[in-house]
Parts: C-alpha cells; structure tokens; sequence
C-alpha cells in the first residue's frame, strides 16, 4: 500500500479498509458491535479460537484479543483490547492463524511462530503447559543434506495439532493424534515431521477441524506410470475378477491401514463387520452425487451373486478385497450431471422419504441407498451385521465398477433374465428384509424390474462413450465429465461406435502451463484424515484415518477453498456451490439431507453464487453475491433461545442458512469463524473502488456459473448427437469446444483468483487481467477465431437438423441461458447467439476497468494502466464484433455462391473482402460470351467463370492502377508469377475501392496476424500499398518446368527474386539466389537418384537458371566434380574424383573440360592400374601428346589415340633401357624402332610385342666404340619432352577463368578498369557469402581481405617502392582464395601436386615440372602486368632512389646490398624474381622429391664422401683440404671463452659459417638460397680478418679450400638437388654478378667432394 500513498489514499480512502464487526454465535437478529478497544485501524486477516481471537493488520503487526489465559502478567490474560504481540514486531506477518487455545504466525520469510496451549505439543515446544510469547518453530527437512530449513507459506491450526504448507506444497506437522497424518503413535509430536503420504503432490491449502485435517491438493498430470502395488499393504493396485461371463478389471486400490482400528472399536457402536464394507468403499462417494451411477447400482448387484451368502457372515471377505476396492477408472470419469444441484436434489427427494412421494411420475424412483446405519433413517428394527455388509457391498460394487459394468451388456454378456431373477429373490435374504421401507417388497421389486430394463438401455448407451470417457482422462484430469444427459444419447449410436471414436473432444481443457502457474487451479483434489466420529472426513463412514485418503466423490468438482469446523467441513467450489459435511446437529451444514458423512450441497437461499466461507464450532457463515454487488452474509448452525421462547433449554439449529442483515455495515471482504463469535472484516465503499471490484469479481464467478452449464447442458449434448455432418465440421464443432473449454476454464480460475484478491490487500495494479492481459486478450481471440470458422463453413445450418429435437426439448433453458427474451426468434439463431456470448464480457471488462480508473488521479500510472487495459478489451470487442459480422457476410455469400465451386472453395478460415457480381468489374479483352467474376478473399483473389474457378494467393499478387494513356480507362494491373492479366472497372470509384481492397488485402496477408487487433493505437495504421519485394510461398500450376514446385522466399514484382527454397514433387531442391524467377548467383541443388536411393548434390554458381561457373556436383554414384560449368554441363577446368580408394575403380582426372567432355589438357591418375596420363584430350579420349609413367617406373611420351599408345613414341624402364619408335597399343611396341640398353648398346629394326612379356625383333644389334667422344648420356636423354604436351599449352582453361574473372575474353584484351571492378564485386561477394558461415575465415583472412580492397595507385615514375607495394599486395591478394589471383594460385597448386604426387613423383619428370613452374612465372605475370600497366616488362631495369655508395670490387667485409649483383645500378625486373616467393613455397614439396629422385645415385656418392672426410679432427682436415695456414684459426671463441685450436679439436673453426650454409635447407626460392651463400661467404671473411689482423684480397685458389671445408663440415645431404634447383630457377641476369661466382664455386664444392673418393 505504501506505494500508492500519494494518489490513492485519497482516491481510496484506505482508513475505510479492514474494519472489524464482531457477533455472538447463535443469534441471528443481533446486530454486529464493534470489537471494543480497537480504532480504525486496517486489518488484513482475522482467526479466532474458543476464547480468543488473533488480528493481522496492514502493516504486518499481530494483536490477540479475548481470553488469554497463557499470558503470564495476570492483566493480559483477559485484555480489554487487541494487546500487541511484541515478539513480532518487525518480522512482516503475512498469514495467522487460531487453533482452539492456540495461535501461530507466518512472516514473510516463511519463518512459524507459535504460542498459546501447549498441552498436546501443538506449539511444537517440547514439555511445556503454555508458550507465553510467540516462538519460532524451527521446521528442517532432513531429507536434504545440509539439512535446509523450511519455508513455509500457510498454517492451519487445530485444537490439538498445527498444520504448515511449505513453499514447495509440503505438509508439515506437529502435535497430537491420528489427525497429524505421520506414521507415528507416540505423541506428543513436537518436531514438526512431513505427511509424507502426500509428499511429490502439490498441496494448495490446508485447513484443521477441532480433531481432522483437510488438504486442497492438485491433480497430478496422468502420464505418471502407475506403480504395481500398494506400498504400505503391498497389495496388488490392479486387480482382476474373472466371473463366468464377465471379467472386472480395478486399479482402485484403498489401503486398509489408513483406518485406524483400535480408537474405531473404542469409538463406535458400529459391528466390526462393517468395517471392512465401509473402508473398502471409503471414498466412492459419486453414488450419492450423480443419478447416473444410481442406475449402475443394479448392474452392480449382479456382480456380488456369487459371494453374498459367503460373505454376509464374514469379517473380512477374502474377495471383497478383490471386488470392494474396484473403484475403476472410468468410474471415477462417470458423467457428473450436468445440473448438478437439480441431480442432487433428486437424490435427495429419494433419500428423504418425506419428499419422496412428490418426486415427479416420470422419474422411476431409485431405491434409497441403504449404506451404513444413518443412510435410511425409517429402518425401525436395528439391522443386522449381514444387512449393513450386504448393503455396503452393493454400494461399493456399483460405485467401484461403475460404466464398465454397463459395458459388458454391450457383449451380451449379462441376460436380463438373470438380472430380474436376481432381483426378484434378493428382497427375500434373511438379511436384507426391509419390509419396514415405505415401498414394500413389492413395491420394490417392480421398480427395481422397471429400472433394470431402463438400465440396461442406460448402460447401452453409456458403453458406447467409453473411448470418449478415457480419451479425456487423458486430457490431465482425473475424473471427467462427459455429456450427462444420456438419456438423449439415441441408442442407435452404439452401432456407429467406430464413428463415435473419430469425435472424441476433450472438453476438459488440456493443461495450460500459462494460465496454471499464474491463477489457481481447478483441478483439485481433496483428501482428509484424522477423527471421523461425525463423518467430518467425507468418506462416507465414520472412521478414523492415520493417513490421508482422497474424498473420491469430490474429484472434478474444482474445489478451491476448503474450510474445517470443530466436527464439520465445508468445501467451496469455482461454481460458487458449497459442499458440506460432517456433524449437522444444528444445521451447520446448510442442508437436511442424511447421511452427512459425504459431501452434500448447502443450500443457500440466494440465486447468486456463495465466494466465501467460514466455519465456526457448530456454526457455518455463507458470504454470498447479491444483486447489487454488495456480499450478503448467511448464517447457518446453532441458534440461541432469547429467553421470550418457552421451549426446552437445549439450543436448537436453524433449518436453513438465514441471512444477516450487514447491508449498512459496507462490503464485507472476509469472514473468521471461532465458539462463540464470528466477526467480518468489512470495506467502505470510497468512490466506488470497492464495489467496482467486487462487480468485477461476482460478474466473473456468474459468468463462469452460465459458461459451465452451456458447456455441460449445451455444448456436450450437441457433441454427442449423430449424424452432425462431414467430418470437417465435427473437427470444427469440437475445436470450437475445445477453445471454449478452454476459456471457460481461464475464467473459473480468474473468477477464484478474483475471489482470494478480494480477501487481500485490493491492489489495483495486481489484477491478473491488468498484469497479464493477453493471456485473456489470446484466449478470447482463439474461441471466437474457432466460432467464427464454424459459423462460415455453415456449421449452424448444418446442426439445425441433427440438434432439432435437442433444441426443441430444452427451449427455455436456451432462452434463458442467451438471454435471448423473443419468443419469435429461431432456435438455430439462439443457439448462435450462445456461442457468441462470450465476447460481450470484454465490454464489461472494459467497463469495471474505466470505472476503477476514475478512481485515481490522472496523472497516477495505475490510472494510466487501467485506461489502457481498458482499451484495450474495448478494442478487443470491437474486433471480435467485425470478426463475426465479416464471418456472417461471408456465410451470406456462400448461400449465393453456385454450389459446386462453394465446396472446393469454402475454408474456415477464409473471409469475404468484395466480389464483382454486380458485374463492376471485368477482364481486358474477354470474349463476348464469357461470365468473369471476381472474388476478393482475406487469402486469395478467385476469377471464376462458367463452370471453373482459379485461385491466386494473395501473398503474391501485385496490383497496380494504369495510367490511362496506357488506353486501358480504369483499369487495374494484376501481375501474379504465372499470369498477367487487366481488369477494368465500371467507373473510377470502383477502381479506387478494388485497388484499395486488394492492396490492403495482401498487406494483411503478408503480415499474417488479421485475427489480433493491434492492441494500442499506433500499430493500426494502414500502408498505402504492400511492398513490391516481399517473402513468400507458391506452388506453380502452369510453368512446364516449375509445374507443382513450391517455391518459398523472395519474390520482386510477380518474379522470385532473392534469397529462396524451390522444391519440386519428385524431390528435387533448389535452395540459394534467384534473379527474376531464375537461379542465378550462389545456390544448392538436390537431385533424388531414385536407383541408387542417393541424390545428386551441387553446391556452386548459378546464372539465368544454369549451373554456370565455379560449383561442386557430387553425383549419387560417389563421383564427385569441383570446377567449372557452362549451361548446367562442366565447362572449363575441373577436378573429377571417382570412386573410394577401396571401390573397384578408384581414379581421378583434373583437367580442361568442354560441353560435358574431357577436352584440352589434363592428367588423368589411374589409382588402379597405378597409372598416370598427362597429356591431351578429347570426346573423354586420350589423343594427341602425352606422357604415361607407372608405379613401376616405366615412362612413355608419345602419340596417344583413342586411348591407346599409337604412334611414335618413346618408353624408358627404371634400368635405363630405352625404346624409341613406333606402337601400336598400350605398352605394345609394333614397328620401326631403336632399343638402347643401359651400357649403351642399341639395336635398330623391327619390333613387335607387349612390353615386358617378351618382344620380337627383327634387326641389327650395335656394340657402339668406347673412344667415341659422347660419353656423356644416350641421346635420347637429352630427346625427353620433345614428344611431351608443351608447358605453355599446360592448364589452359586455369588461366583463361582467371582472365575471364577479370573480364576479359582471351589473356590481355580488355578494360583494366574493369577488371579491378571486378576483383572489388569478386571479395565483395566472396565475404557476403561467407558471412553466413564465418568459422570459414580466420581473423587474420578478414583483415587480408579489407586490405586487398583498397588498391594500389601509382601516379609518376614507376620507383623501386612502387615495386615494392605490388610486391606486397601480390602476396595478400595470393593469400586468399576470394581473389580472383588467390584462386587461381590455389588451383595452379592443386594441378601442379596431382601432377608430380604418388605416381608422378618419377625422376623422368623433372624437366616437365620446371618447364611447368616457368610456364606460371610467364602466364602469372602476364596478368600481373595487365593489372599494373606501369610495372616495366621481364628484364627492365628500375633505376634506385638514392645511388648506392661505391663498393670494392672483392667480397667485401660489410653486409652486400642484394641489389649489387646487377652489372649497372638498379633493379632488374623479372617475374621469377617478383612471384617466385609466392609460388614456390607452395610447389616445393613435389619439386625437390623430383630433384631428389633425379640426383639419387650421385647424392649417394657424395653422401658417403662428407661422412668419411667428417671423421677427421679440424686441423687435419684443413691440412689435406690445402688451406694455407695463415687462414687457420688459432684461437676461438666459444661461449665468450678463448681457447686455442688443439689438434683434437673439431667441428669448431669456421663454425659460424658453417650454420650459415646449413640454412640453405629451410630456404625455398633460388634468391633466398643464393643471399645464404652470399652470407656464408661473409661470414668466412670476417673469421679469416678477425685472425689475420690485417686488410687482403681473396684470390679463388685461397678461398676454395677453406669453402669446401665449411661445405664438408655443414653435412647438407641433398646439396646435390640444391645445386641444381638454384640452377634451373636463378634468374639469368645474376650468373654474371657477384652471387653468380659464388654459386659456381659451391657447385664446384660439390662436384669436388665426389671426386675426393679417388685421393
């Protein structure tokens, strides 16, 4: 309240809350005093004991008043006023409570505290009379380790025991006796202990009686699995009876232990006999509750035949076990009655043999149930042990089976003969003489035959719902109610169960997680335990219970409030009914009717529905809704003599609850019941506020009242009639049943909630359908979305047949439940009114909500809240009205529309706009004969003619007006994917009106949310026109290569446009870009291989519908192909993997592709036959150039065609032996040819033969002159190539994409320009694309990319740091495969490793791989130079900045300036120079095993030379390499420490060199390799200055020894393929320059360190 002090406590006048009147118990006509002592101040709650009373104010402080003999000052202990309890100032009391001589408290932190007596440890203090103060109770769930202390949220006191829930809906108690619920007997229990029967359910309420617990408990979801037995008496829960012609299955179970026997036997009179009867039927109480299961009882009685003559003298009957605790399932889902206090009073007039005789003729009376002694209250003779257990037998029976007894007449299984025989001779047991009942035998006999035949009609009908009845346990409640009126069911459903089965609703509504943890709820249990003498327990005996049982009878019945009295309780209902029972010695329970120990109804005189209730010792207090909104309070229970009455002493009861007259004490909030006095806390009704809310509450709970009997008396009859149409409008009717369902049970939980929210603090601002209004606002759409879909597609028309007698019959209740007044208005239109009723409750929302709100000041934010709430169900309403009258145009139309299109056309969900058939609109250019009429839907535009109709979606229509010089007046523009047609208005009005209706009509389709209301003012404002780019679906009906595809994604103007999913019906998939309905850009594609039960996947590029550019297409036969495509075929140069290593023909061609075929140069690796081609192509065939070499060695270069070796040609084994000439087939020599063996004899001739399995030859044999000055290798040898694909003719198609990248259409023609532009769209793009994915690129790419954007400018003379900048930005752009220059060195490196990889890696080779990189270098900088115009061509000189300084002409001592090599100062540009460090790297692998192959045999030589020359010390090896020893160090530095060259020394001198030389290895390009001997060479000067002292000139004959003795020392193992590669790579221009000499001389090193072995 604090809150609100500044505007609301004026507005509400606060001080007017809470007041307290007070009356004494038993005297009706006295008006209330005021409690004395007590000001003005607000009170929350209020509880009273026998003598005393407990008071909670606003502000969290406790008083206690009345008699407080446990007060330790002698003045407190009869106070003249409330006395403030101090112990609990500061602690924010949220809940108190009284028990009969002691009180508790529960504060805000869920903290108990207790005082009071304390003689049975109800305090939970331990051997201590009375606890003077209040005192924490300390509650610890030692469940939990460390064990937590418990908070608890409510406290319910007794006269010996106290009750807590905790905040996880856990009982706790302490005190004395069997109403505590532990497994205990030693009392007292002052620790307070968990009811561990109840624990894992969710307890919402408890409630003490003098000597019995009740606990309010929620229904647990049903999925939960059902344990087998029992676990206290480990008796089987399910049982089955196998009789002769019938078998009962039960899963009711009740367990024995829950009575306690000891404290019956002292307690009752009863016989031990009924004991068993009675427990075993302890909760079925629906036999007193619904007539229907009154009808069951005759089929019950069938059952116990066989076990009645038995069992009549037996304790404990071995089967009633069996049969007594069957309290089925589906007896539990037995059809409560609808009306269910008109069924009760029927049970009542039966029972009562006063009212009996009255009952109407048309009703066959029921035999009165004659249960336990009290039942009948006319049996004179004390009955006998077998009649009371024969009588309990039957009763627990019939409710235990229940329908599915009824069931088995369906199999005929029960004849109705044995039925009546049994009936005729029961009457006449020895036992069950009831002769003294007012009917007679009789009598008794004819209406029992009467209600057989009724019955098994009634048990006919009933079977037939079974599927329904379980289908909706289901639906989370545990018992539920199925149409009740059964008696309208026609028996000729039985025959269409199977259809029965298809319209099976769940009209209790399904768990809504929302709504359930916001409000209270209805599906609620109530169990009770403790002493039962007065059948306060509602089991219907009066037996104790140590555990907690559940009160079966009252399951379903959505009670929400329960209330425990000194020997009765009372139970209040959502419906705002009372149940009542329990002691009724004074009428305290509302009604007469016997026996009290079920629940009964109390019977309030007032029309209007009881919310509130108390219960006094033995009294009962009824606050009920008047007409005016003001509670009335009723008083019911023990009346007090005045001392005017000559009547005995002994108080008398009231016969019926009696109103007060409280109307001029103001609205009361809240009533507390105590001995001897009841008071009310009571509002005062400042500006309306109160009563404003009490409106809103009473008009909610009767609103309830009338939801639930159209749903019980209307909605469940109509669902249960026959022939009630097509299937799709029975789904209608039970969706619109099931929503209504739904909003019926929202309101029953808001009408409770309402009901709690008047009995607290009255906080605007925490009405539930102020904080969560959309929970109402979404309900209240879904039900008139569903009714409004019913009412279209005609679904009342439809049931005025089927529903004709059922409406007819109950005329006046449909009247009176529509408050429909006209006599003259038709059933069907009453009926539509009902359904509709719910919306009129929005305006009333509205209303209390503005009225609330005038209660504030203007500018307070609750006043603000209120109006916009209010608004808000305002706006809702007005909707909701548009809603049902565009449903009902529509319905109008459809009655027009002519028949056969109507069927196909008719959808719930689709509304009327406009339609053309008062023929203002027409097509463009129609034929003179033809009928076109337009129709506007909410979801399509329909053009109908004679006798065919075409829909077209509204989400992609576009409609735009023509300009009239388009010669078109008035027209409209309709573009949809596939048609393009113009319509033409009769005038322009009408032009205006179509545009703008269709235009509003997409808009809203596109948005897609028509059935809210834009909640709020703003968000209503209309677009002009919808968007021309838009998202949405399509199936195509025309287009021949799109028939029946749907596409969903971005369309522009009529195209798909955008990013979108096309599917088509055989399963292929289109998924990436489209551009004016074509695939164009990045996309994927599936193709379903229905042989192989694979698809065909393509991942790539498209343009104008054709796979076209890069892409990889993996086919469903495992091949797959990454490269390029043209027109949807593989087009340029490409990869194609076939097969798995383990599959039987693994391969693999990368290569030049043209129209689907191999074509041009590729290398073909064939993984099986270890074979691989690279050479020439075409039509998929080898044919032209190409070289061969295999896993074995062999190498052949020559002609290929159609696949084969044929031609000239030239094949090399690994030995050396060489043929040259002609073949005619693979490896197949035929013809001409010269073979030349290893030693380099050769024989010339005729050949024919397979190579390798023995060769013909017809020929002369040479034995070639050892002088001849050849020495050197065969011919041949220096031949090899000259047969071979030439390098510059290599990969082609590689180049020419890169060319066309950058557009231009064949290598150097085109626009520079253009091709940067190209480059910046390519990265661009490139990024976009990976955007989606972004773990494709690493931080670093991305800053590589945002460099590469900005290009390069050079204006002026191009300068050594221009050369420098596209040195830079060439390697970035080659970093990244996005580039245009990226990818075409990522695929340059990818041809070059398939090529010299694996089978390739042959020696023959070598010279093909340098040509190869060469070949790059050339075409590489081609385009380099075409991208930088400036860059001087191959060979220029780019002059220096700044001139170098002069330099000697020796190896000088200084570091060498790289650039000094060159023969004039500058730079010279080469493209070795310029891409060899971008290139190289990558090829490297591949290159230097080919060198390493190649130089094998001489490295071998050299190799085993170094290690024997490495074994001598330093100083020797100087010796015999003939260094002159001035150049032998004598000292050396080691780790700073001079130490002098001993003769033992080794691997010390010249060490530094030595490393220099050693990184020749971890270099790749020539440069780098020869910088490494240039420093080498360095290094050995400075060694030999630093021992010399002095300046001097190299000669080579000094410098040569000392070089070959770092060579020998730097151990490089294969120097041989470095001298080599450096050789074939350098640049020419260096071999004359400085570096040039020195590479000679190592080259020289390396030849001499071979020929050492000859020394």
């Amino acid at each position: 309240m604090d809150s609100k002090k500044g505007s609301s406590t004026k507005a509400e006048g606060s001080k007017e809350r809470g007041l307290v009147h007070v009356w004494q118990a038993g005297s009706c006509s006295v008006t209330p005093e005021r409690l004395p002592g007590w000001g003005e101040r607000t009170v929350l709650q209020a509880a009273l004991g026998v003598k005393h009373g407990v008071l909670l104010t606003e502000d969290g402080a406790v008083y206690s008043f009345g008699t407080l003999p446990w007060r330790s000052a002698p003045a407190e202990t009869c106070p003249s006023s409330p006395i403030l309890e101090h112990a609990l100032v500061g602690q924010c009391v949220v809940t108190v409570a009284a028990g009969s001589f002691h009180s508790g408290a529960v504060t805000e932190s869920g903290v108990v505290y207790m005082w009071g007596e304390n003689s049975a440890g109800q305090c939970a203090v331990a051997n201590q009379q009375w606890v003077p103060e209040p005192s924490a109770v300390s509650i610890a769930d030692s469940e939990t380790s460390p064990s937590l202390a418990v908070r608890i949220l409510q406290l319910a006191c007794g006269e010996e025991h106290t009750l807590a829930l905790s905040i996880s809906r856990e009982i706790w108690a302490w005190g004395t006796g069997c109403q505590l619920g532990l497994m205990t007997t030693t009392f007292p229990v002052t620790k307070p202990q968990k009811v561990e029967h109840l624990a894992g359910r969710v307890v919402l309420q408890v409630a003490c009686g003098a000597f019995h617990s009740l606990a309010l408990v929620q229904c647990p979801p049903s999925q939960k699995p059902v344990p087998e037995r029992c676990n206290q008496c480990s008796q089987l829960l399910m049982t089955m009876t196998d009789k002769e012609d019938h078998v009962i299955i039960s899963d009711s179970h009740c367990c024995p232990l829950g009575v306690t026997l000891a404290e019956s036997q002292a307690e009752n009179q009863a016989n031990t006999a009924i004991s068993p009867s009675t427990e075993t039927r302890d909760s079925q109480g629906e036999v007193f509750e619904n007539t229907c299961v009154q009808h069951d009882l005759a089929v019950a009685n069938k059952l116990n035949v066989g076990n009645v003559h038995t069992t009549s003298g037996d304790p404990i009957p071995p089967q009633l076990d069996i049969i007594g605790t069957t309290e089925t399932s589906s007896s539990r889902n037995i059809p409560s009655d609808p009306d269910a206090p008109a069924g009760n009073e029927h049970v009542q007039k039966l029972s009562d043999p006063s009212k009996r005789e009255n009952s109407e003729n048309h009703e066959k009376p029921v035999p009165s149930q004659p249960l336990v002694e009290e039942a009948v209250p006319n049996l004179h003779s004390p009955p006998t042990t077998s009649t009371s257990a024969l009588n309990s037998l039957v009763v627990s029976c019939a409710s235990a089976v229940g329908v599915r007894v009824a069931a088995t007449y369906e199999a005929g299984a029960l004849s109705l003969k044995k039925v009546m025989n049994f009936y005729s001779t029961a009457p006449c047991e020895p036992g069950a003489q009831a002769g003294s009942s007012s009917i007679g035998p009789e009598g008794l006999k004819d209406s029992r035959e009467e209600q057989v035949k009724q019955e098994s009609m009634q048990g006919k009908k009933s079977s037939s719902l079974v599927d329904i009845r379980e289908e909706e346990s289901e639906g989370g409640s545990r018992r539920l109610s199925l149409p009740g009126l059964l008696s309208q069911v026609s028996p000729r459903l039985l025959r269409k169960a199977a259809r029965v089965k298809t319209r099976t609703v769940v009209l209790t509504p399904t768990y809504s997680g929302e709504a359930d943890a916001l409000l209270p709820s209805l599906r609620t249990e109530v169990w009770t335990w403790g002493k039962g003498k007065e059948g306060q327990l509602g089991h219907g005996d009066v037996l104790p219970r140590l555990q907690p049982l559940c009160v079966k009878c009252l399951d379903g019945k959505e009670i929400i409030h329960l209330e425990a009295g000194g020997y009765h309780s009372l139970a209040l209902t959502a419906k705002s009914q009372v149940y009542s029972w329990g002691s009724n010695t004074f009428g305290q329970l509302g009604h007469s009717d016997f026996p009290t120990t079920v629940p009964r109804l109390a019977k309030v005189k007032s029309d209007n529905g009881v919310w509130s209730v108390a219960a006094g010792q033995d009294y009962s207090l009824f606050l009920v809704d008047t007409e005016d909104f003001q509670p009335g309070l009723y008083y019911s229970g023990r009346q007090d003599h005045t001392e005017g009455d000559n009547l005995p002493e002994n108080p008398s009861g009231t016969k019926a609850p009696v109103l007060l007259s409280c109307s001029k004490l103001g609205y009361i909030s809240r009533v507390a019941a105590g001995k001897d006095s009841y008071l009310a806390l009571v509002d005062k009704n400042i500006m309306g506020y109160i009563a404003s809310l009490h409106e809103l509450a009473a008009t909610e709970r009767r609103f309830y009242s009338k939801l639930s009997d159209i749903k019980s008396q209307i909605l469940r009859p109509l669902l249960s009639l026959e022939n009630l149409g097509t299937a799709s409008t029975v789904q209608l009717l039970q969706e619109v049943a099931s929503r209504f369902s739904k909003l019926c049970y929202l309101i029953g939980q808001h009408g409770a909630s309402l009901s709690s929210f008047l009995q607290g603090v009255k906080e605007a601002r925490s009405l539930v359908i102020l904080k969560h209004a959309s929970l109402f606002l979404d309900s209240y759409t879904e039900y008139c979305t569903s009714i409004t879909h019913f009412l279209v597609m005609g679904g009342f028309q439809l049931l005025a047949k089927p529903a004709i007698d059922f409406l007819n019959k109950n005329q006046e209740l449909l009247q009176d439940l529509s408050e429909v007044t006209d006599e003259n208005t038709q059933l069907i239109e009453i009926l539509n009114t009902l359904f509709f009723l719910p919306t009129r409750r929005l305006h009333n929302y509205a209303e209390v909500l503005l009225k609330l709100a005038t209660c504030f000041e203007v500018t307070s934010p609750e006043y603000q809240k209120l109006q916009d709430s209010s608004s808000c169900y305002e706006c809702l309403a007005l909707h909701l009205g548009r809603k049902r009258k565009e449903a009902e145009y529509t319905l109008g139309f459809w009655k027009t529309f002519p028949g056969k299109m109507t069927d196909s056309l008719r959808k719930p969900e689709r509304r009327l706009l406009c339609e053309s058939s008062n023929r203002a609109l027409s097509l463009q250019h129609a034929g003179r004969f033809s009928v076109n009429w337009f129709i506007l839907f909410n979801d399509a535009l329909v053009h109908a003619q004679f006798s065919t109709h075409h829909v077209f979606p509204l989400a992609t229509i576009w409609a735009e007006p023509l300009s009239e010089e388009a010669g078109a007046v008035n027209g409209l523009k309709i573009t949809t994917p596939e048609e393009q047609f113009t319509l033409i208005s009769s005038t322009p009005q009408e032009k205006t009106k179509w545009l703008r209706a269709i235009s509003q009509a997409v808009d809203q389709a596109l948005r897609g949310a028509s059935d809210h209301p834009p909640y709020g003012g703003g968000s209503s404002v209309q677009r002009q026109e919808p968007p021309i780019s838009r998202s949405a679906k399509y199936t195509f009906y025309k287009d021949p290569r799109l028939k029946d595809a749907t596409y969903d994604g971005r369309w522009f103007s009529g195209k798909p446009h955008g990013r979108g999913v096309l599917k088509w019906p055989d399963g292929k998939m289109y998924s990436g870009m489209f551009r004016n309905g074509l695939e164009d850009g990045y996309g994927e594609y599936r193709i379903p291989n229905k042989a192989l039960s694979k698809e065909d996947h393509y991942v790539g590029h498209w343009k104008e519908g054709k796979m076209c550019g890069q892409g990889v297409y993996s086919y469903a036969s495992g091949e797959v192909f990454e490269g390029c495509f043209q027109d949807n075929m593989r087009h340029g140069h490409g990869l194609l993997r076939s097969g798995k290593l383990t599959s039987s023909s693994p391969s693999m061609f990368i290569g030049q592709w043209v129209m689907d075929k191999k074509s041009g140069y590729g290398v073909f690796d064939d993984i099986t036959r270890g074979e691989k081609y690279m050479g020439m192509w075409q039509d998929d065939v080898c044919q032209g150039n190409g070289v061969v070499v295999t896993q074995f060695g062999l190498y052949y270069e020559g002609n290929f065609h159609l696949n084969k070796m044929m031609g000239n040609g030239v094949l090399l084994s690994e030995d050396d032996t060489i043929y040259e000439g002609e073949f005619s087939d693979d490896w197949t020599l035929s013809g001409k040819g010269t073979l030349t063996m290893p030693n380099g004899d050769y024989i010339e001739g005729y050949f024919s033969g397979e190579w390798g399995s023995g060769i013909k030859i017809t020929g002369t044999y040479f034995k070639p002159s050892l002088y001849e000055s050849d020495k050197d290798k065969p011919k041949v040898f220096r031949k090899l190539g000259n047969l071979a694909v030439p390098a510059d003719e290599k990969w082609k198609a590689v180049f020419d994409e890169c060319w066309r990248q950058l557009g231009c259409e064949s290598p150097g023609q085109g626009e520079v320009w253009k091709a940067w532009d190209n480059i910046a769209v390519a990265l661009t793009a490139n990024r976009r694309q990976h955007r989606d994915s972004p773990e494709i690129l690493s931080r670093s790419q991305t800053q590589t990319l945002e460099s590469l954007e900005f290009i390069p400018q050079h204006v002026g003379a191009f300068s050594v740091e221009k050369y420098d900048d596209i040195k830079k930005y060439l390697i970035k752009a080659c970093d990244t495969p996005l580039h245009p220059l990226g990818r075409l060195m990522e695929t340059l490196v990818a041809v070059y490793r398939m090529t010299y990889v694996g089978v390739g890696a042959n020696r023959r080779l070598l010279q093909e791989a340098v040509k190869e990189i060469k070949s790059y270098l050339k075409r590489i900088f081609q385009l380099v130079r075409f991208l930088f115009p400036e860059l001087p061509e191959e060979g220029s000189t780019i002059p220096l900045s700044a001139p170098l300084p002069t330099e000697r002409k020796s190896f000088c001592t200084g570091k060498s300036d790289s650039r000094s090599e060159s023969p004039e100062p500058g730079y010279v540009v080469t493209s070795s120079g310029l891409l060899l460090p971008v290139l190289l790297p990558r090829l490297y692998p591949p290159l230097f095993m080919l060198y390493a192959l190649e130089n094998d045999r001489e490295e071998d030589i050299y190799w085993e030379c170094v290690l024997r020359l490495n074994k001598q010390p330093d100083v020797a090896l100087l010796g015999f390499l003939g260094v002159q020893r001035k150049f032998w160090p004598v000292t050396l530095s080691i780790l700073g420490e001079t130490k002098k060259v001993l003769p033992t020394t080794k691997d010390a001198c010249f060490a530094s060199a030595v490393e220099c030389l050693q990184q020749i290895s971890t270099t790749f390009t020539p440069s780098d390799k020869l910088k490494v001997i240039q420093q080498t060479f360095e290094e050995i000067s400075q060694g030999v200055l630093a021992s010399l002292q002095e300046d001097f000139l190299w000669s080579m004959d000094d410098l040569f020894p000392v070089f070959l003795y770092v060579v020998l020392r730097a151990r490089i193992r294969n120097l041989g393929s470095e001298v080599h590669l450096i050789e074939d790579l350098m640049d020419p221009y260096l071999q004359h320059g400085e570096q040039g000499i020195m590479f000679t001389t190592l080259k020289a090193c390396y030849y001499q360190i071979q020929r050492e072995k000859l020394n």
